[in-house]
């Protein structure tokens, strides 16, 4: 195969890769807006977040939905009268659920989600889903989670879901090997990279979450699993204590890193790597020429990611290494070691790599590195731009399909973008003042 193909890890110390770990102000959006791509995930799933009128304006705004449309998320508001105690918000929720299922008799699952304002007012929503649970089974299954912004990131609200989805998965019946793939793609994706796992032949491949909720895979000792998101600590370790293997991988961004991850998929149940040079290479070919289209835009540009959605490490390595920018900075809300050493070896010597933020200190080194291109929030992107710093929305790479070879070009294209934007606007702007 290929020699650049495998990402191999090697010991990831910090002596051997200095992190500078920092804590203070961060400009980060909270686990709530992780609703908004596992809405369309799980077809008959509902979102009920017990939030504040701040939280309803955030999935709206950010989910884009016209008045008159019906989502299947909304947010149960805490107002006043819950606040000073003259309501009991026990009952106003069994009465908003209550109203909410009796309108939307297709939702199969009920995600009760908890807030910054619900945990402030320590509103206990477990044990309310647990009540709630127990009154509309076996039609509904009410869960909960914490979508709070309080010290996390917004793709935690993703890990927190999923999370509690592990103990409702039922116990696997044997312990014949079986493959689960962790964490939200788009169902094109999925299909995709399920199928070419099925051509490796590796027959028995689920996926969490699933597209429905009577669809939740078993879980056992023979259950291995392949996340492909890198912000799935928690979901991890609830899978592990459930008697899942973890199979350690890079994730599948660009070519190498796709192909790094169907193989470490293949070597965990047997398959030869002669079998993945065979299968992947029709779409390695594709993936390589979608990339060639931007690498002439990209190469040698350089990169200064802000800590914000957790998959930094990752993406800095799909652009170090398959378009070959130069990275100064990559910082990361947290670094998970043990998901991320496959990615973090990978990087060339010497980038600063970072975890946690404080924001006026990491402002000052991107303006004295005066980066070609910053990777940041929403939060910071415009005040960047205004002083004249091509920036790119690092939310936009967590709504978009960018796993697999046949997204690799897509995802150079939404990096290549800022700067055709800027050209464009030069362009405007010369011929204006002729």
């Amino acid at each position: 195969m290929n020699a650049r193909i495998p990402i191999v890890a090697q010991a990831c110390d910090d002596s051997a890769r200095p992190v500078l770990r920092e804590r203070g102000q961060r400009e980060v959006f909270c686990g709530l807006t992780g609703i908004i791509w596992l809405h369309r995930k799980i077809q008959d799933a509902f979102f009920l977040v017990v939030g504040s009128r701040t939280c309803a304006h955030l999935i709206q705004s950010a989910a884009g939905v016209m008045i008159f449309a019906e989502p299947r998320f909304a947010t149960a508001i805490i107002d006043e009268r819950d606040l000073a105690g003259l309501a009991d918000a026990n009952e106003e929720l069994d009465r908003v659920v209550g109203q909410l299922l009796a309108r939307r008799p297709d939702i199969r699952m009920l995600f009760l989600v908890g807030s910054c304002p619900s945990e402030v007012i320590k509103l206990d929503l477990s044990r309310a889903a647990s009540r709630l649970d127990q009154q509309h089974h076996p039609r509904v299954r009410v869960l909960n989670y914490s979508g709070s912004g309080i010290e996390t990131t917004f793709t935690q609200g993703e890990d927190a879901c999923l999370a509690a989805l592990v103990p409702q998965m039922p116990e696997a019946t044997t312990d014949q090997p079986s493959l689960l793939v962790i964490g939200t793609l788009a169902d094109a994706v999925e299909d995709q990279l399920t199928r070419l796992l099925r051509e490796l032949g590796i027959e028995r491949i689920a996926c969490l979450p699933p597209r429905r909720a009577d669809q939740l895979p078993a879980v056992g000792a023979g259950t291995r699993f392949l996340l492909a998101q890198p912000f799935l600590a928690d979901t991890a370790r609830a899978l592990e204590a459930r008697g899942a293997q973890h199979i350690p991988a890079a994730f599948p961004l660009g070519e190498e890193g796709t192909t790094a991850w169907l193989l470490a998929a293949a070597t965990a149940f047997g398959i030869d790597a002669a079998q993945v040079e065979t299968v992947t290479a029709a779409a390695r070919a594709r993936a390589r020429q979608g990339l060639a289209r931007y690498r002439p835009i990209l190469e040698g540009k350089r990169v200064f990611f802000f800590p914000d959605s957790q998959l930094e490490v990752p993406l800095a390595r799909f652009l170090s290494r398959e378009l070959g920018m130069q990275l100064t900075e990559v910082g990361s809300p947290y670094l998970h070691r043990s998901l991320l050493a496959h990615e973090i070896d990978a990087l060339p010597e010497g980038v600063r790599l970072s975890e946690g933020q404080d924001v006026e200190r990491q402002l000052d080194r991107c303006r004295a590195e005066r980066p070609d291109l910053v990777v940041c929030g929403l939060g910071l992107a415009n005040p960047l731009e205004a002083e004249g710093i091509t920036t790119k929305w690092s939310i936009e790479l967590v709504f978009s399909p960018i796993q697999g070879y046949e997204q690799a070009g897509d995802l150079a294209e939404l990096f290549a973008r800022p700067f055709v934007r800027r050209e464009k606007l030069a362009g405007l702007v010369e011929g204006a003042l002729r």
